[in-house]
C-alpha cells in the first residue's frame, strides 16, 4: 500500500500546512508549474521523500533540467501517466489520449487548469486526477491538494484537502 500526496500549480508558493497533510504519505507527486526548483527541494527535504513530477508551462530551466514534460511509471500495480497540460476525459489536450493508450495507463495525472477534478474515463478505463492549484497565483478561489492510496491494482481513499483561500 502506497499513500500518495498529489499537488500541482504551486507557482513558487508552498503552504506550510502541506507538510502535515503529507506526513503519512510515502510518495509526493507534483503535476507541474512548480514555479521554481526550491519548491521540489523543500518538499523533499521537509518530508524525506522523493518527489516525482513533470514540468509545467511556467517552469524555467531549473525545473525542466530535473523534471520531464511527461512521466510514465508504475506504482504498485497501477500504470501512471503524468503531464501538466493534459486536459481531462472528453477534453484531452492534443495527443494525450493517444499517449494514455500507448502507456496503457490506469491513472492519468494532470495540472494546469487549476480545476480540481477526479473523473473516470470509461472509454480508456483510466482514472483522471487533477489536484487543482496549491499556489496563490491563478483564478481559483480555494487552494487544494489530494491524498490517495494505491494498493495493488486499487486506487482508493481519495481525500481532497482544502488549504484555504487563494
Amino acid at each position: 500500500m502506497t499513500r500518495i500526496g498529489l499537488i500541482s500549480d504551486t507557482h513558487g508558493y508552498l503552504d506550510e500546512s502541506v507538510f502535515g497533510h503529507f506526513s503519512r504519505c510515502q510518495e509526493i507527486w507534483h503535476a507541474g508549474d512548480f514555479g521554481n526548483i526550491s519548491i521540489a527541494e523543500e518538499l523533499a527535504a521537509k518530508t524525506g521523500l522523493t518527489v516525482r513530477g513533470v514540468f509545467g508551462n511556467i517552469d524555467g530551466y531549473d525545473v525542466r533540467s530535473v523534471f520531464p514534460e511527461e512521466l510514465a511509471f508504475t506504482c504498485e500495480k497501477v500504470k501512471v501517466f503524468m503531464k501538466h497540460i493534459g486536459g481531462y476525459p472528453g477534453r484531452y489536450a492534443p495527443g494525450v489520449k493517444q499517449r494514455i493508450r500507448e502507456e496503457k495507463a490506469q491513472l492519468f495525472i494532470s495540472g494546469h487548469s487549476h480545476i480540481l477534478k477526479v473523473q473516470f474515463d470509461a472509454d480508456l478505463q483510466c482514472l483522471h486526477m487533477n489536484p487543482g492549484a496549491a499556489g496563490k497565483q491563478g483564478w481559483h478561489q480555494v487552494r487544494t491538494i489530494i491524498r490517495f492510496v494505491i494498493d495493488g491494482i486499487e486506487m482508493k481513499d481519495c481525500e481532497v484537502v482544502e488549504l484555504g483561500r487563494r
